[in-house]
């Protein structure tokens, strides 16, 4: 479904939507149910059958060959019972697996700043144990309902031929028992919304626990996220409880009218067989009908509690998927190709939504096809935020920005980011070998291709002293690698995109100075023949770039070659003499 879908039609058409493509399965599922639904509802009028007339008569033959056939009626029934469970079951699946991957694939198309106000748990919350909710309504609440529903109705059919009068005593008590169920299933659901956004509360702050448990053990802050945990338990432990006080309420109230289904049903056949209305027989068939009842009605409450916690799930579901990318390719967005790499900015400014100040004003810059020019200045001056344009994670507030002459949000985003490549201080490498992450720049590459990548990213010797060479795991984001060996293989996976245009993100700041020297040579083999804009923290690193740009307070100040910058004995030279000093 597209997203202007999910603004459009109502939760339970778009619930119904993903049973259409497996409308098979559930037919199937229905049609299984119902088979049992009828053994169900066959046996009290055969037992009244045998009462009245084959055990009176003697019929021998006939009993006996009525118990044969109930008896194989009921092989049936567990084998439609088999397929009502593991077909059912998996429909719900497919369901399920279908809707996390139009999430995922929604999630994929929402720009930068969706996550960089939402918390990785929370989302992955969304992902999987709020659908698990949604798999058991899909499965259990048509087939629930409708077994429920056959069964009653075939039931309160059978019973009105038999005795009126008692049938509508019962006709009476199930509205009350609906009644009473869907005042209480309102309290519930409420209540298990809470408990779904509590239980995201605290996944997201296990899953900042856990990534963050290195940083808690240098500082010997283990005490700190202890609390914090603890505080996040606490508030689902008692969310929890209101949830279960409501289930309480609500089946409490279903079992009262349970039990008393089946008095009201001895109380009113005892009176019309003292009045000569009715016979033992009849009030037999009644109460096994009566027992038919309690299935399907507590298979109704169950349902209830089923839709409150699926119906929570799904508009949590349907609310995210509502969310609209901030960043979208225009009507009619062109593919940009054979990318010479000319980079123009025209008087950008840009403010992130969450703040109030513009981080940008007015910036205008030149990048010429080949073209090494280094971004330098002061932490916050806006040095990332101006590369981050360039691909497009953020689109500017005001301005243009122009490749090759070509507005970048007239072409799509996954062109324009195809022919851009970025190097960050922060690398991020898959829990995967060290061969999927190199090869993750360029996912049909060939074995052969991923070797020259890492030969020409200076890291090949180093993966070939590793035990398993290419195959080394390399751990959660990396963990098992050292930074300089984490940088070299982004370079590597840069190697192996080969675009035309480069960004380096204050890629070796983080570095020692021997590592620095090895990684810079591997930037520089990278940087040729392609536009590179390099933003640098450490000014040793981009004296030999064309030119130089200086940038404090999202205003650029200052632009020309290293010697240029430091005759004019402004910013620049204020930070070279500066870094200098601390040498």
């Amino acid at each position: 479904m597209h997203t202007r879908d999910f603004h459009k039609d109502s939760v339970l058409k778009i619930f119904l939507s993903y049973f259409r493509p497996h409308l098979g399965l559930f037919t199937l599922d229905m049609a299984c149910a119902l088979m049992i639904s009828l053994v169900d509802l066959a046996f009290p009028y055969v037992s009244r059958l045998c009462l009245y007339e084959l055990i009176p008569e003697s019929r021998y033959r006939a009993f006996f060959a009525v118990l044969v056939v109930m008896v194989l009626s009921y092989i049936l029934r567990a084998f439609f019972q088999f397929v009502v469970t593991y077909w059912g079951h998996s429909f719900g699946t497919i369901v399920e697996a279908d809707i996390r991957q139009d999430l995922f694939e929604h999630l994929q198309t929402l720009s930068l700043s969706f996550f960089d106000k939402n918390r990785t748990g929370r989302l992955m919350s969304r992902l999987t144990s709020e659908l698990f909710d949604i798999t058991e309504l899909a499965h259990h609440g048509p087939e629930d309902l409708f077994i429920s529903g056959v069964t009653i109705v075939g039931a309160m059919a059978i019973l009105f031929t038999i005795q009126w009068r008692l049938a509508l005593v019962m006709l009476v008590l199930i509205p009350i028992f609906i009644a009473v169920v869907s005042v209480n299933r309102r309290a519930v659901m409420r209540a298990s919304m809470k408990v779904k956004e509590t239980n995201a509360v605290i996944n997201a702050d296990i899953e900042s626990g856990l990534s963050g448990m290195r940083t808690a053990k240098a500082f010997t802050n283990e005490e700190t996220e202890h609390k914090k945990f603890l505080r996040a338990n606490d508030e689902f432990r008692v969310s929890k409880r209101g949830h279960y006080k409501a289930m309480g309420k609500l089946n409490a109230s279903m079992e009262f009218f349970l039990g008393v289904m089946p008095v009201v049903v001895i109380g009113v056949g005892g009176l019309l067989i003292m009045d000569g209305k009715m016979d033992y027989v009849d009030l037999i068939t009644f109460s096994l009908y009566t027992s038919t009842f309690i299935t399907p009605m507590r298979k109704l409450s169950n349902l209830s509690e089923m839709l409150v916690s699926g119906l929570a799930g799904l508009r949590r579901f349907v609310e995210l998927m509502q969310v609209e990318p901030e960043i979208e390719d225009s009507p009619g967005a062109g593919e940009l190709r054979d990318v010479r790499g000319d980079i123009d900015v025209r008087d950008v400014s840009f403010t992130y939504e969450r703040e109030d100040t513009a981080v940008l004003h007015h910036v205008s810059l030149h990048v010429s096809p080949g073209e090494t020019v280094a971004v330098v200045g002061p932490s916050g001056g806006g040095k990332t935020t101006l590369c981050s344009l360039i691909p497009r994670f953020y689109d500017v507030t005001e301005g243009s920005i122009l490749i090759d002459g070509t507005d970048i949000r007239d072409v799509t985003q996954r062109s324009l980011r195809r022919n851009i490549g970025v190097v960050q201080q922060d690398v991020f490498l898959f829990a995967a070998s060290i061969y999927d992450n190199i090869r993750y720049g360029r996912t049909d590459a060939t074995r052969a291709e991923v070797i020259e990548a890492a030969k020409r990213a200076e890291i090949y010797e180093d993966i070939m002293a590793m035990p398993d060479g290419f195959d080394t795991y390399v751990g959660e984001r990396g963990v098992l690698l050292s930074g300089g060996q984490k940088q070299r293989i982004s370079i590597a996976r840069v190697f192996l995109k080969d675009p035309p245009v480069l960004i380096l993100d204050e890629a070796t700041s983080a570095l020692d100075s021997v590592t620095e020297e090895r990684i810079q040579r591997a930037f520089d083999e990278l940087s040729r023949g392609r536009t590179t804009v390099i933003i640098a923290h450490r000014l040793s690193t981009v004296r030999n770039a064309s030119r130089i740009v200086v940038i404090r307070d999202g205003v650029i100040t200052e632009e020309g070659t290293h010697e240029e910058l430091l005759a004019l004995n402004g910013d620049y030279a204020n930070l070279y003499r500066t870094q200098n000093l601390h040498k």
